[in-house]
């Protein structure tokens, strides 16, 4: 290398080289210092004000622009020297490098040499000068700037900015701030402050290094996506910057077709299930659902496949698959049994079909007979011909106690609908052959069960067949006329009750249609007997239907078609009935495992036979003999789940097998097993956080397993990582038996997360998910640690207890108080609990609302405030289950006050733990606790009011809240120790005490009744302080079983006034009772005593068991009756009024009733009434009295009843006015006041208005009315205290109509008046001897005076010889003379005026000397 030594070669060249790497590093320097100005514009963010947003210009005073510049300058002057420094070496390299690749030198090479080393030097000269004054410069604008920032507002140097990270990944925020004096720093995340303490440990780390801030965010989760802001502030201003954190979901590290996007795309969103299907037990003929929740949308609804049994369900008439709302369903609208089994609903996912599984069990239906069996199942139609086919099913699983003893069989033909019955097949076989059927017609098939009670429902139809030839397309024909003989008969099926014969057609067959026909011949007879059939045999096929038992038979067959008969075939073999088909016998090695809470699992050996249907499985509770069946539908495996049982109950179980024989034995009952949930691993444990920390110790806590298997958990297994290493380390070997861990050896400042494992009698659960990263730092904080294990119990609809424990870390001094805060799940906002703090470390919430969830936390406070917030607990939801328990409180036999709590479905491992207001296990000084298998019981050795308190209990080990409560106060506490005190010293307890009864014959009862007694029971009855017995006047008896104390005393007497005492003993319990029979009570029972004697020996003869009473009919006629009893044929019935004998009185003698009729009561009848009976045995007699009060109630009765059965009031019109008037029943004047009024004014009878009364009717007469008479009449009855008014309108068309009736009737009465007529005088008949003179007399009127003829015979009299007629004044008369038989006949006598006109008619009769007449013959 060769160094400039003379400023002689300043005047040198610069090789093209060098030139280029200045321009170079010139460029670079520029485009540096242009980013560093930039970033100084950008950057600076000093305010007066708060602004909110990065992207706003910021404004600098003249102040700032000069700092900014001397800064720059600064910058520029510093690069500029470490610039000079790189170009010297540079230019050093290139001149070695020309001198290597020159070999020799000239003088234009060391001229441009001793140039470049010339200009150099002045170079270095000038800078040097311009740095030094550039220096002075910068230490001037330093000290303007010192004095400059010395108390100003801050502002940010370097502002936040934002980032977008993957999550469970680590972001730091950072800014630098300027600001004197030193400003405040607040943190917010969307507008709300962040507290690192109410946060996991380890989440938020805030740091301020001398104004370099900085918020880090440890493993970043999808909820710290947000808005992150940094606000600073001091007594001259405040700023603040901005940035937003978008945290990203990693899918997966495969890219291409097999990465999570590209599935997501292809196969749609990644569906889960978030509802769980659950067994179904439906009803046959009803309708069943099944349902299940999706936790996105499924975009293609037609991808959702629901299974049965593993076949492919689709929509139909009955069964319906639905998709809504994240929802699929399938629906049945009618169910029947061959819609049992497994369903499985499907759909798919990126990562597989996602699936779930229930099984639907049907019951039969309600039966139309009541006890009938079930319906048969599965009708299928096989070997299907043109006129025939075999029908099988599979039997009912539940006979109802009666068996089966046929199946009755129906068809459908076609689109008809109409069930017609067809055959009917015997009850050990479900299969059957139906013939007669007709080719092309559709059929369906259904079947019902028959027992001795009555018929099933039917079963569900079979699928629709076609009779038809099935083989006729593969047939190959040949032109044949008569047919040949068929080949190969031979029977295909033999049963008990049928036959079915085959055969083969003939070869050729021909074209033409065949039918066939069949002979037997029974094996040793010699005879061939043909066999008919209702219609042509067109199958090769035939059932025979009506064979003989025991006997052998051979058969032939022939074709016939239109040309003619074939040959018989050749005999079949010899063929014989079948004995009766044998059920299948049980299955072996039954045996019942637990599975769930509510469900069993069952497995058994499998039944070797090609026969076997299938099984049918049973059950009953242990103590009940009567088995209920599972499943209605044959189960094709060994293996079946039973669901749908009691938790904690013990279930015995059989297996039948089934096949077309029927259902067989039952199979031996497994041994008892109690329904629980069977072992299995726990779940993982979850809920990490940090209680304590120090220098290299950390104190671990975690939340139990929501699944624990069924067993007591034994331990756990904890792991730790360090977040700097790679590796999980293992913190214990052996199970830690508590939730809390203390770890050891850890390093400060580090940053650790744990996970675990629980543990049970199962083996080692599930690994948990990591929990938050934990910095292993020393706590100093003064405010405590966060309180632990808050958990929920007691959970009803409204509300809960919540408990937890205090924290391991106190902080500057002692626990004061807890504050609890719950979160109403999908709010993200905490309300405090109680207005204040609590001191225990348990609380009850009550006024939550039913059917939501809420999420509980708990910090504890002291001196210096409120600590960190306990882990929230998991989601509680508020209802009352219908299976909860509660705590029972009672007296057992011997006297002990016990709180009892059953457990049905609490684990085999589980332990109750008891304790009294919360505050730990129980005094074993004051209770006992008694253990039994899901029970538990706390009895009190001494109760007292040290036991007054709230009792719970929770039950360890189980997966849910099994826990209750019970405050026994003073008052129960005593009401119990009384009830104690009864059962310790009993009393035998009295049911009634004592009871005096008069017997039938007068004798006096004194009982009592107590409980029931034991054969050893005594008894001492005292009397006036000495013990009597029983004697013919007392009968003392005494039932002990019946717990009855009895005395009759046959005569009672001033002897038997005093006290009775019963002092009864039965074992150690004992009672007495005491009645006192003295002074007026003694002397009334003395006085009913005798005349209930009395009374006795009237009944022994004919007595009144009904006095004598009166009763009104609704025709107001008065009934007097009576109703004798104990009567004979000679018993004599007498009715008597005032002691004189009624005959109209009545007696029936079949039912001994006695009634007097009074059609229309009046004074008259005013008397004393008697009744009597008598025979020889005795009388009897009954008195009424009506006189007086009696009679007037009769009266007023009647009158009441009178006014009620009122018409209402009509108008008539008649000759003389308008009539208004109402019927009645009944009418007395003195019992029955009526009063009319005219428009509100009572009405009297007058001139122009009669007023009046009959029997039967109330009028008033309106004579010659006028148009004042219009108006409302209202008519008053009034019949003792109660009136009636009854109203009409006489007014417009009413009175219209009255006036024209009127006027009517008046023109014909004065018509019928002065109208001719014949008044009175001429017989009927009149008879007389020959050559007698005849006179007929009569009296006519009218006015004017009529027109008088006589007519005989309908012809005008003529007045000659022996005819005369004579008129005075109004007598008209006819004279015959000499009367003949030729003056026989019917004669009449006409008058007439203006007014109308009238005959009188007789007839006379002539007869001759000696003869009788006509008239007096037919006498």
């Amino acid at each position: 290398m060769t160094l400039p030594h003379s400023l002689g070669s300043t005047g040198d060249p610069r090789p093209p080289q060098t030139v280029e790497v200045h321009r170079l590093e010139h460029r670079q320097e520029e485009e540096r210092k242009e980013e560093r100005q930039h970033s100084l514009h950008m950057g600076s963010s000093v305010r007066r004000r708060t602004f909110r947003s990065s992207e706003e210009e910021p404004e600098f005073s003249a102040a700032d622009c000069a700092l900014a510049a001397a800064l720059a300058l600064t910058a520029s002057s510093e690069l500029s020297w470490e610039t000079q420094l790189r170009c010297q070496t540079s230019a050093v390299e290139l001149e070695e490098r020309g001198q290597k690749r020159v070999g020799f030198g000239n003088d234009w090479e060391r001229t441009e040499v001793a140039f470049l080393r010339t200009h150099r030097l002045l170079r270095q000269r000038r800078d040097w000068k311009m740095l030094r004054r550039r220096t002075e410069e910068k230490v001037q604008e330093a000290r303007e700037l010192r004095e400059l920032c010395s108390g100003r507002g801050p502002w940010f140097w370097i502002p936040l900015r934002s980032h977008a990270v993957w999550e469970h990944t680590t972001v730091l925020l950072t800014c630098t701030i300027q600001a004197s004096p030193p400003p405040q720093v607040t943190w917010y995340k969307n507008d709300t402050r962040i507290d690192p303490r109410l946060f996991p440990a380890g989440k938020y780390r805030i740091t301020n290094n001398y104004g370099l801030l900085s918020l880090e965010i440890r493993r970043c989760a999808i909820e710290d996506s947000a808005t992150y802001t940094v606000r600073v502030k001091n007594a001259y201003g405040q700023a603040s910057s901005f940035a937003k954190v978008l945290v990203r979901t990693y899918l997966g590290k495969d890219a291409g077709f097999d990465s999570e996007i590209f599935k997501r795309s292809m196969f749609g969103p990644n569906v889960e299930f978030t509802s769980v299907l659950k067994p179904v037990f439906a009803r046959e003929k009803e309708p069943f659902s099944l349902s299940c929740l999706f936790s996105e949308d499924v975009l293609d609804a037609e991808s959702i496949q629901w299974f049965r049994d593993g076949r492919l369900l689709r929509s139909s008439r009955r069964r319906k698959i639905l998709y809504t709302d994240r929802q699929a369903s399938l629906k049945v609208s009618c169910t029947y049994k061959e819609d049992e089994g497994l369903y499985m609903v499907q759909v798919p996912s990126p990562f597989g079909a996602r699936e779930q599984s229930t099984y639907v069990l049907v019951r039969d239906a309600e039966a139309e007979n009541p006890g009938a069996p079930g319906s048969p199942l599965n009708v299928r139609c096989l070997d299907v011909n043109r006129d025939c086919l075999i029908l099988t099913w599979a039997p009912p699983s539940n006979t109802r106690g009666h068996p089966i003893t046929a199946y009755s069989i129906e068809r459908c033909q076609g689109d008809s609908g109409e069930w017609v019955p067809c055959h009917e097949a015997p009850g050990g076989t479900c299969r059957c052959p139906i013939q007669g059927l007709v080719e092309g017609q559709m059929y369906q098939f259904r079947v019902r069960a028959i027992s001795r009670v009555g018929s099933s429902l039917p079963s569900k139809a079979s699928e629709v067949v076609v009779m038809g030839d099935h083989d006729a397309a593969r047939r190959q024909t040949e032109t044949v006329t008569i047919p040949s003989p068929p080949t190969n008969v031979h029977a295909c099926e033999i049963r008990e009750g049928y036959v079915v014969l085959a055969w083969e057609e003939p070869r050729p067959r021909g074209r033409a249609p065949l039918t066939y026909s069949l002979e037997k011949s029974v094996i040793g007879s010699g005879t061939w007997e043909a066999i008919t059939s209702e219609s042509p045999v067109k199958s090769p096929r035939f059932a025979l239907l009506d064979l003989e038992k025991g006997k052998s038979y051979v058969f032939r067959v022939r074709a016939m078609n239109r040309y003619g008969l074939s040959d018989p075939s050749e005999p079949s073999e010899p063929i014989i009935l079948r004995g009766k088909p044998a059920t299948l016998p049980p299955p072996a090695q039954v045996q019942a495992f637990r599975d769930t809470q509510t469900s069993v699992s069952l497995t058994w050996d499998p039944v070797k036979d090609s026969e076997l249907l299938g099984y049918y499985i049973y059950s009953r509770e242990v103590g009940s003999s009567e088995w209920q069946t599972v499943n209605n539908k044959p189960i094709q495996g060994t293996r079946f789940t039973v669901p749908g049982l009691r938790t904690g109950k013990e279930y015995e179980f059989c297996v039948r097998s089934v096949s077309e024989a029927g259902v067989g034995e039952s199979s031996a009952a497994t041994e008892p097993i109690r329904v629980k949930q069977a072992l299995a691993t726990p779940s993982a444990p979850y809920g990490f956080v940090l209680l304590n920390c120090g220098k290299n110790e950390m104190v671990i806590g975690w939340k139990p397993p929501k699944r624990r298997g069924g067993g007591k958990i034994l331990g756990y297994f904890l792991d730790q990582h360090d977040s700097e290493e790679l590796d999980w380390h293992a913190v214990n070997q052996q199970p830690i038996p508590t939730r809390v861990c203390k770890v050891s050896d850890l390093h400060e400042g580090h940053f650790y997360e744990f996970r675990a494992r629980a543990a049970n009698w199962a083996g080692v659960g599930e690994l948990s998910a990591p929990s938050s990263l934990f910095e292993c730092k020393e706590w100093t904080m003064p405010q405590p640690g966060p309180p632990y294990d808050v958990r929920a119990s007691e959970v009803r609809a409204t509300s809960l207890l919540l408990q937890w424990e205090p924290p391991l870390y106190t902080g500057a001094g002692p626990v004061t108080g807890y504050h609890i805060s719950v979160q109403e799940e999908g709010s993200e906002q905490w309300k405090p609990v109680t207005p204040g703090p609590i001191s225990g470390t348990h609380l009850r919430v009550s006024d939550l609302q039913p059917g939501k969830s809420y999420v509980f936390q708990v910090q504890a406070m002291n001196s210096a405030g409120l600590g960190q917030p306990s882990m929230p607990t998991d989601p509680v939801f508020l209802e009352d289950k219908p299976d909860a328990h509660e705590i029972e409180v009672g007296v057992d036999e011997e006297g002990f006050i016990y709180l009892a709590f059953e457990a049905p479905e609490a684990p085999d491992s589980s332990e109750f733990q008891w304790s009294k207001d919360y505050k730990g296990p129980l005094d074993p000084q004051r209770v006992k606790i008694e253990d039994e298998v899901n029970k538990s019981k706390v009895i009190l050795k001494e109760p007292g009011l040290e036991d007054v308190g709230t009792y719970s209990v929770i039950v360890t080990d189980a997966d849910e809240d099994i826990s209750a409560s019970h405050t026994l106060t003073e008052e129960e506490l005593e009401r119990l120790k009384k009830l104690s005190h009864e059962i310790r010293n009993p009393v035998i307890k009295l049911i009634s005490g004592w009871n005096i009864d008069l017997l039938e014959r007068g004798e006096v009862r004194l009982w009592l009744e107590v409980e029931k007694l034991s054969p050893a029971a005594e008894l001492h009855l005292i009397f006036n302080k000495k013990e009597i017995f029983s004697s013919p006047n007392r009968k003392i008896s005494f039932e002990r079983e019946k717990g009855l104390v009895e005395v009759i005393i046959q005569n009672l007497s001033e002897e038997d006034k005093g006290s009775y005492t019963a002092q009864l003993q039965d074992g150690k319990a004992k009672n007495q009772i005491t009645l006192t029979l003295v002074d007026d009570d003694f002397d009334k029972l003395l006085r009913k005593a005798d005349a209930k004697r009395r009374d006795w020996k009237r009944k022994q003869g004919p007595y009144f068991e009904q006095p004598l009473q009166w009763k009104i009919t609704e025709d107001c006629q008065v009934q007097l009756i009576c109703k004798v009893t104990n009567t004979k044929k000679e018993t004599r019935f007498q009715w008597f009024f005032q002691r004189a004998e009624m005959p109209d009185g009545q007696y029936d003698p079949e039912t001994g009733t006695g009634l007097l009729c009074i059609e229309e009561l009046s004074k008259k009848d005013k008397g004393i009434y008697r009744a009597m009976v008598s025979d020889d045995r005795g009388e009897d007699d009954t008195i009424l009295d009506l006189t007086g009060d009696a009679l007037d109630a009769i009266f007023t009765e009647l009158g009441r009843i009178g006014a009620l059965s009122a018409t209402p009031l009509k108008i008539q019109g008649t000759e003389e006015g308008i009539r208004i008037f109402s019927k009645v029943k009944y009418y007395n004047v003195e019992y029955m006041k009526t009063t009319w009024f005219h428009k509100d004014k009572r009405l009297e009878s007058g001139d122009r208005i009669r007023v009046g009364t009959t029997l039967d009717e109330i009028w008033l007469h309106i004579l010659d009315p006028k148009d004042s008479d219009k108006g409302k009449y209202t008519l008053e009855i009034a019949a003792g205290k109660e009136a009636r008014q009854l109203s009409t309108d006489l007014s417009g068309q009413a009175f219209e109509d009255a006036m024209a009736e009127h006027q009517r009737l008046k023109a014909l009465a004065i018509i019928e008046k002065n109208r001719a007529k014949v008044v009175r005088g001429l017989p009927d008949v009149a008879t007389i001897m020959e050559d007698k003179t005849l006179c007929l007399t009569c009296v006519i009127s009218g006015d004017p005076t009529p027109e008088i003829s006589w007519l005989k015979n309908d012809q005008p009299v003529t007045f000659l010889d022996r005819y005369h007629m004579e008129v005075r004044g109004t007598e008209v008369t006819i004279t015959i003379e000499k009367v003949n038989s030729d003056d026989s006949g019917r004669y009449g006598v006409f008058v007439k005026n203006k007014y109308g006109s009238e005959t009188g008619q007789v007839t006379i009769s002539v007869f001759k000397h000696g003869d009788e007449p006509k008239e007096l013959k037919s006498m």
